[in-house]
């Protein structure tokens, strides 16, 4: 290797190192320090040896890329290495284009579909939790990340991406063209179903849903509801604290949850108000494997305070908080810096919330019309109509 190749690995490497010093020795001991740098050598054995003896000459560039994206891949789905085009964009607070497709997704290998928002391009195309997305407009998907993929699906209303689908063992993938859509439909609906149970289907957490879920609430409880039925199956969007805010709607007083940073003393607890609990029904919560965010923390919120109980399948557990950081060579991450915990102090980011009782969501094949009946929303009635029958 010569001396200009060595240079070139110590210029581009400099992010690795600044995020390992900075952020991975900071406050640890010195134990624990020496056993990082020993890590750091290794890492620039590994790197050398690649660079001398790989069957095919590497370029530094993607070396040190790869290396780099999978050091930030390797934390969670959501923290990201970040080019310096996207940090700058980042920086000066580039929005995304009006123009989306209504899927949230997650990291397995490929890119792997969380949900699909009712209505949306995706749902409508019968896009499912668990579909992997092998190739997002012919650019395959095994190297990108959630940041990334998130953004080459957003474009101007009216465009079109291509999404390329497997689903489940399949062999065979499946392009799907999707129309991306400006997003403006309910974030909540509601009804009655028999004489007193009121149903609430929340599609999403985004701005306003917390107002009209509060709003639908009340008018179930004035057409004579004595307890709430709120599905949350393949709720997957918006921030975080609107899964707070809607569970101050139903929590009247203790811990909503805890926002826990890295060290164990930085941790602050979320208290529900003097103000909050005026929804005082008995609620049940029906969720999925698709069901996150801030969805996740209003269930956590209402199960740690005893206001509901949860039916379906555990929730995917994805509960963090993100900020850029920025790094020589104007490159940056964007790192997952804080996640919030139950009441009880227990983590959702990577775990989950399980149900009370399971029932499980059925897989269609890719195709496949839907079924006419909703066989999970079934189950759960039935499950309620046993309950208050005992």
């Amino acid at each position: 290797m010569t001396a200009k190749t060595r240079l070139s690995i110590l210029l581009v490497s400099t992010p690795v190192l600044a995020f390992v010093v900075v952020g991975g020795l900071v406050g640890q001991e010195r134990g624990s320090g020496e056993s990082s740098f020993r890590h750091l050598r290794v890492f620039q054995d590994v790197v050398n040896l690649v660079m001398s003896n790989y069957v095919e000459e590497v370029g530094v560039e993607r070396a040190m890329g790869g290396a780099m994206r999978g050091l930030a891949d390797g934390l969670d789905p959501d923290s990201s290495y970040l080019e310096p085009k996207q940090v700058r964009a980042l920086a000066a607070g580039e929005t995304l284009p009006d123009g989306e497709v209504g899927l949230e997704l997650t990291r397995q290998y490929y890119l792997r579909v969380i949900a699909a928002r009712d209505g949306s391009p995706a749902g409508k195309a019968g896009l499912q939790t668990g579909d992997y997305v092998r190739a997002i407009d012919g650019t395959p998907t095994r190297d990108m990340s959630v940041f990334d993929g998130t953004r080459l699906l957003r474009g101007k209303p009216g465009s079109s991406v291509t999404v390329t689908v497997i689903r489940g063992n399949a062999a065979e993938p499946h392009d799907v063209t999707l129309v991306r859509e400006a997003w403006n439909g309910p974030s909540v609906s509601g009804r009655m179903i028999g004489a007193d149970l009121g149903y609430l289907r929340v599609a999403t957490f985004r701005a306003g849903a917390p107002e009209e879920l509060q709003r639908k609430a009340l008018e179930l409880r004035k057409s004579g509801a004595a307890s709430l039925l709120i599905d949350l199956r393949r709720t997957a969007e918006g921030p975080l604290e609107n899964g707070l805010a809607a569970a101050r709607l139903f929590v009247k007083s203790g811990t909503l949850a805890i926002k826990a940073g890295r060290d164990k003393a930085d941790r602050t607890e979320v208290q529900a108000a003097a103000t909050d609990g005026t929804i005082d029904l008995p609620v049940t919560l029906l969720v999925t494997n698709g069901t996150t965010g801030a969805a996740e923390l209003f269930i956590a919120a209402i199960d740690g305070n005893g206001r509901g109980e949860i039916l379906g399948e555990r929730t995917l557990g994805r509960a963090g908080l993100q900020k850029l950081v920025q790094l020589p060579e104007n490159r940056g991450l964007w790192l997952t810096y804080a996640r919030y915990l139950t009441p009880a102090g227990e983590p959702i980011h990577g775990r989950g919330l399980e149900p009370d009782v399971r029932i499980e969501e059925p897989t269609l094949e890719f195709g496949a019309a839907a079924p006419d009946q909703d066989v999970m929303l079934d189950a759960a009635l039935e499950h309620l109509r046993t309950k208050k029958a005992a």
